[in-house]
């Protein structure tokens, strides 16, 4: 990926003039507000790492898989949120790792940490770099040096067992790849999240990601079967049969850990038969209200499709106006159907009955048609406005049924009085995304006028969307991870026993403390 924007340069976008224009005239956008800085411009701190060190790590990787050059250092040096987007934009210094390491084996992985622990250099697990929370921020913590640990040489399909239904595949196996070997087998693991182009599968298991399709395949952490972990302290094979009551499932210390207590180096998934039918319609309600009242009826009668997706009425106008169509009024839901053909024609029955009665309309195959094609493209949509001035970021949450408009409202109350201090009230767009019998996520995307510190302002604004979901009973992150923006809020998520519990078990699997440092745990004290 290009290293101050989401994805490939092929892929980039531009604006359309009546987008733009609208941004100016609505939200008082000014063109030019946040200028990209070209690439020989940006000054990078000088490597810090010691000889010894890197001639340690170059005794397990080689020669070649220690690399310190000014390109390597630089497209590892963070994630893909809006303020790390920002940072380089217009940072004349761009903190980033003294050297990237890539091994090639599980061995290599264990030998880098053994040798980083003992030479005292902090390690940043990097998959695909998609983290928008801050998790591959190269932060050194107590350390004098920073590596990032960059899994890519870690691309093979392991194994395929037919007769049980999983695969093994190594952490730095890119999503695209993943699925293609495994549809070469007729096989699919059916993980689509947005950031499905670029991710990894250890980056998957390491940020409890869900995809699109959660409501049939499952979150990511559904599908592990097994893992196979690096850590200072040793290795852990984790995960020997479908169930097992051998006390606490260890595989859920390690799922969800984002690299802090171990790297992730093969994981065995559960896989399914790649569909024989897939089918996408989109239905209109009332409002989002409504609307929400039908996917509870949906998840609480067994009836969901692989997908159940609902955008407020906000969301709706606005993604009707970017595809240039009228605006349709109401909340529109989209949902998708996978699997046997038969399966499929039933299942859009039975939602049909309870949606309609639930007080939907349908409207058919072709008004979600354009969902299925665009679902990649928000983040270089985000870009695109980046470049027109627009500060645009994302938050997500989860609630359960009783507590989701509550929810709603205090999020959207939030970020309206956080960045309508500027002058003009910010766009808050929201989409349920994910849907479960108990409750469901919400999905924010807030778009405002740039200011002359725009990362400050969407801290600010970050804050104050964090205290209100606290507040409402909401979760600190559905699906983004911890990382560094939501760490300030892990005691409030669980508790400071659970805060205590986390560390014992870092302790236990990095007792230096070399793994990914200032991510997920707060700070002692």
């Amino acid at each position: 990926m290009v290293w101050d924007a989401w994805g490939t340069a092929d892929r980039r976008v531009d604006l359309p003039e009546r987008v733009a224009a609208l941004l100016r005239q609505v939200l008082a956008v000014r063109p030019g507000t946040l200028p990209r800085r070209a690439l020989d411009e940006v000054r990078l701190p000088e490597p810090a790492l010691a000889p010894a060190a890197a001639r340690a790590l170059a005794s397990v990787v080689g020669g070649g898989g220690v690399r310190d050059d000014r390109e390597s250092r630089l497209l590892h040096a963070g994630g893909k949120s809006t303020v790390d987007l920002l940072r380089r934009r217009y940072g004349a210094v761009v903190d980033a790792p003294d050297a990237v390491v890539l091994p090639a084996t599980p061995e290599q992985v264990l030998g880098v940490l053994a040798c980083c622990a003992e030479h005292r250099v902090a390690v940043v697990p990097f998959g695909g770099g998609t983290s928008v929370v801050g998790g591959v921020e190269p932060l050194r913590g107590p350390f004098g040096a920073v590596v990032a640990l960059d899994l890519r040489r870690l691309d093979r399909l392991v194994a395929v067992d037919l007769e049980s239904g999983t695969a093994t595949l190594q952490a730095g196996l890119r999503a695209p790849e993943a699925e293609e070997l495994l549809a070469a087998r007729g096989l699919t693991l059916g993980h689509h999240p947005q950031s499905f182009e670029h991710a990894s599968i250890g980056g998957f298991a390491a940020t409890r990601s869900a995809g699109q399709l959660s409501a049939g395949y499952g979150r990511f952490e559904d599908m592990v079967v097994a893992l196979r972990v690096a850590t200072p302290a040793g290795e852990l094979r984790l995960g020997r049969a479908p169930a097992s009551a051998a006390g606490p499932d260890l595989r859920a210390l390690i799922v969800g850990s984002e690299g802090a207590f171990g790297v992730i180096t093969e994981v065995t998934v559960r896989v399914r038969p790649v569909p024989a039918a897939r089918v996408d319609e989109a239905w209109s309600f009332p409002d989002f209200v409504t609307g929400a009242a039908a996917l509870r009826r949906l998840a609480q009668g067994g009836a969901l499709p692989a997908m159940a997706r609902l955008s407020d009425e906000s969301e709706t106008a606005v993604t009707a106006g970017l595809a240039g169509g009228p605006a349709p009024g109401g909340a529109l839901a989209v949902l998708s159907y996978e699997g046997d053909a038969a399966v499929v024609a039933a299942g859009r029955q039975r939602v049909a009955a309870v949606l309609a009665d639930a007080g939907g309309r349908p409207l058919g195959e072709e008004a979600a048609r354009g969902w299925r094609q665009r679902r990649y493209d928000a983040p270089y949509l985000r870009d695109a406005l980046l470049d027109a001035g627009a500060l645009v970021e994302t938050l997500e949450t989860a609630a359960t049924w009783s507590g989701l408009t509550g929810l709603y409202g205090a999020v959207r109350s939030a970020v309206t009085a956080a960045l309508g201090t500027a002058g003009s009230p910010p766009l808050v767009l929201c989409h349920v995304s994910h849907v479960y019998p108990t409750g469901a996520s919400l999905y924010v995307t807030v778009v405002a006028a740039a200011t002359d510190d725009p990362v400050a302002r969407w801290q600010a604004a970050k804050r104050a969307a964090t205290d209100a979901i606290v507040a409402a009973g909401g979760t600190i992150t559905h699906h983004h991870a911890v990382g560094t923006e939501h760490r300030d809020w892990m005691t409030a998520e669980v508790g400071p026993l659970g805060v205590a519990v986390l560390r014992a078990v870092k302790g236990a699997l990095d007792p230096v403390g070399i793994l990914n440092p200032g991510k997920l745990i707060p700070p002692a004290g």
